[in-house]
């Protein structure tokens, strides 16, 4: 059979190592595709780069939209990034009857309902598994191997720099701004590295699962992010003494009246596997109510990562070009005339409505009643207390100091209730600096 031709639009550092895994491994990949997939066509601003990788024989050219006309190309690989031009080369290569691989989770997160119900107009697919924790085959699993049961929730660490740098601060007991330039040093963190600490990458990510979980089209704009900017040393190190590690999840739940959506630091129990997952590897943990629940673990970045999630979805492809398109696994695990009834009745949650539970950190003075005055104002709310550590406070401020640390587990709660409480209590006199706030899952 003619090998399927492939057109390459950016060889950055996943654009060449898809180019390299896919010479490398032909003959294996041909043997499971059952064709030959080659990359015979490359768009790059850089052509003497991208010349410098593919040698003789491919053309290379500066304009991705000579890829996109050429009618001998199959499938485009689209690895420019971003919302811009990415979007439109995307929805270009579409209408003209192409196939498409990407690894771009911002496009599918924010734009994603409009490419994939274009896809589906034109009968071709779109495959998106490098978009979320590199060679990770977590969106495989949600679509296909997880699909006889009902999800109830996810939870992954999907940011390899951020876990890096909480890596780090816990190891070394070092604050935030010290760990993210050293991080930046060795290249784990951006130059600008806003999207990754500030939780945007990873809500991006957990966006597109919880769409191929619950069966509703991709909200990214409901999504609640919040980064790691404002962990301090001390709380990583409080964490510990309470069986705990802070680490930056992106998790959706389906509770009774919607679905959360959400990504920002948790404690999570020391106890649990994801706890251990350390440095830039991510992990994801799938609860379901046939199977239980099941992690996968492994490099969620990286030029041959990626570009072994991305050689996945070419030989996908590969194996389903022929196929009638209503027989195909739809882009997003349920059938695209579901998704609308799912959104009837399954909202997005806002954030005031998600229950979970709490570790809350006070700065207070060091005098009799702060404690009882800070537990009381929690028993009004209703809300449950689990565990309390306070500091001596020499301890915190050093010999005659006259503040401490106060250290408050709650059981779960409604956060807006959460609100309404942290509110009173950061009005006492006797609390001296803002409240630090941190959600905990149990995960179990």
């Amino acid at each position: 059979m003619k090998p399927i031709q492939v057109g390459l639009l950016g060889i950055g550092t996943v654009g060449s190592g898809v180019f390299n895994v896919l010479q490398r491994n032909q003959e294996e990949i041909r043997r499971r595709a059952g064709r030959g997939i080659e990359i015979t066509m490359v768009a790059d601003l850089d052509v003497a780069r991208a010349r410098a990788v593919v040698g003789e024989g491919i053309q290379v050219v500066n304009d991705a939209r000579a890829i996109i006309a050429n009618p001998d190309i199959d499938i485009v690989i689209e690895l420019i990034g971003g919302y811009g031009i990415a979007r439109a080369l995307v929805l270009e290569a579409i209408a003209a009857g192409k196939h498409v691989v990407t690894a771009n989770k911002a496009l599918l997160a924010v734009h994603g309902t409009e490419i994939f119900a274009a896809a589906s107009a034109k009968g071709v697919m779109v495959a998106f598994e490098a978009a979320v924790a590199g060679g990770i085959p977590i969106i495989k699993a949600l679509r296909e191997g997880l699909t006889a049961n009902r999800i109830q929730w996810i939870a992954g660490i999907i940011n390899g720099t951020t876990n890096f740098i909480l890596s780090e601060m816990r190891d070394k007991g070092l604050d935030f701004d010290v760990v993210l330039k050293e991080a930046q040093r060795l290249g784990y963190a951006e130059a600008d590295p806003t999207f990754d600490i500030e939780g945007v990458d990873a809500a991006h990510k957990v966006t597109l699962m919880s769409a191929i979980a619950f069966g509703i089209p991709v909200q990214f704009d409901k999504a609640y992010v919040e980064g790691i900017t404002k962990l301090g040393a001390a709380d990583i190190k409080y964490a510990e003494q309470l069986g705990y590690r802070i680490k930056l999840l992106g998790i959706t739940k389906r509770a009774d009246k919607g679905v959360e959506l959400r990504v920002h630091p948790s404690l999570v129990p020391a106890k649990r596997l994801i706890a251990n997952v350390e440095g830039a590897m991510n992990a994801v943990v799938v609860q379901g109510d046939a199977v239980g629940s099941t992690l996968y673990y492994g490099k969620g970045a990286g030029s041959e990562p990626t570009a072994s999630a991305v050689i996945a979805d070419l030989v996908d492809i590969a194996r389903l070009h022929t196929a009638d398109p209503e027989h195909r696994v739809p882009h997003l695990a349920f059938q695209a005339n579901t998704l609308a009834d799912a959104m009837g009745t399954l909202p997005l949650l806002p954030m005031s409505e998600v229950v979970t539970s709490y570790y809350l950190r006070l700065r207070v003075a060091d005098q009799a009643g702060v404690l009882a005055k800070v537990t009381g104002l929690l028993a009004e709310a209703g809300v449950s207390i689990d565990a309390v550590l306070q500091r001596e406070a020499d301890e915190v401020g050093g010999e005659g100091s006259t503040q401490t640390d106060l250290i408050i587990l709650t059981h779960d709660t409604r956060e807006g209730t959460m609100d309404a409480v942290i509110a009173q209590m950061q009005a006492l006199p006797t609390v001296l600096a803002p409240i630090t706030r941190i959600r905990k899952e149990e995960l179990n």
